[in-house]
């Protein structure tokens, strides 16, 4: 195998230059040498050894994502832009489960542990001192709510766009709705509901009923009967669009040329396939590519000390065909 020494000496350089042209970090060479040492490692291919070169920087880069799944649409519009800066700035991922607390237990019980730079956490299983623990590391950057005086934070701000989505039902002449959310033991989702009731209250709209699904399309399907019978509200709101698509295709008979006969029906997320004929769902949404853009920041230059406030990211209520 080629070794940094080979490409050196091809490209008529030293060591030290031909291992900082082929640095993932912006280290000091000339345009030309650049030029030279990675036609060089082209010719020979010579790849990087990472191991070697994280003993010298003292990185990996290598940033663990913890999730507690991935089966919510919402997860595939946000995760592939995440991913995608990520190896952008010339990093890789680890993707780590989390499907329960227990889980989380069972993590640091079996003392695994993975060399990374950063974690990214949107599992609401997990709090930041516990995430801190099973990478060893102290940038933990949260994205469930539960973050700590140490660690920097990313958080939509929800009661903005859920704000908006009550103030147009109210506007519509919407005076009762039910509400279709997620998994209460998350600290975001039990935010997101208590932005919900007090816009209903404010706008003078009776909340008639609530049920709880897994924001995914099918919890939402199996709900559109219990909430769509004779006595059907006026509008159904759900904490993901996911489940707003289940409703949906639920009661399609509901939403003749996709515009609401019974009632009206109100999502969150903003999916891109909302965009599309099919699913044209109001929702509730905030620019994803400004959430992963701040955290690629914290990523890039960590905040230093404690009492770190979180990032709010703005939210905005967008008007489609069911609204």
């Amino acid at each position: 195998m080629p070794t940094i020494a080979d490409v050196a000496r091809l490209a008529g350089v030293s060591r030290a230059v031909a291992s900082r042209a082929l640095s993932a970090d912006k280290r000091p060479v000339s345009q030309d040498k650049r030029e030279r040492v990675l036609a060089a490692a082209e010719e020979l291919g010579y790849r990087v050894n990472l191991l070697a070169q994280s003993l010298t920087t003292k990185t990996v880069n290598l940033i663990a994502v913890v999730v507690n799944h991935i089966h919510d649409l919402s997860d595939l519009d946000l995760f592939d832009l995440l991913l995608t800066e990520i190896q952008t700035a010339g990093k890789q991922t680890v993707l780590i489960r989390v499907g329960s607390e227990e889980k989380v237990g069972e993590f640091l019980r079996r003392g695994i542990a993975y060399h990374v730079d950063a974690a990214l956490v949107f599992s609401d299983f997990a709090d930041a001192a516990t995430v801190r623990r099973m990478f060893r590391s102290d940038l933990v950057v949260m994205l469930n709510g539960r973050h700590d005086r140490l660690s920097p934070a990313v958080i939509p701000d929800e009661a903005t766009g859920i704000g908006e989505a009550v103030a147009d039902a109210a506007a519509k002449g919407v005076k009762q709705a039910s509400l279709v959310t997620g998994r209460a033991s998350s600290q975001v989702e039990q935010a997101r509901i208590a932005s919900y009731r007090q816009a209903f209250e404010k706008h003078g709209i009776g909340l008639v009923g609530t049920a709880q699904g897994d924001y995914s399309y099918h919890s939402g399907h199996a709900l559109a009967a219990g909430l769509t019978g004779a006595d059907c509200p006026q509008a159904i709101f759900c904490t993901s669009d996911a489940m707003a698509m289940g409703i949906l295709d639920a009661c399609r008979r509901d939403f003749p040329g996709n515009r609401p006969s019974r009632f009206r029906l109100y999502g969150f997320d903003n999916l891109s396939l909302l965009d599309f004929d099919a699913y044209p769902i109001s929702s509730i949404g905030y620019d994803k590519r400004a959430y992963v853009t701040r955290i690629l920041e914290i990523l890039a230059e960590p905040p230093a000390g404690e009492d770190i406030a979180p990032a709010l990211i703005p939210s905005r209520y967008v008007p489609r065909l069911t609204g």
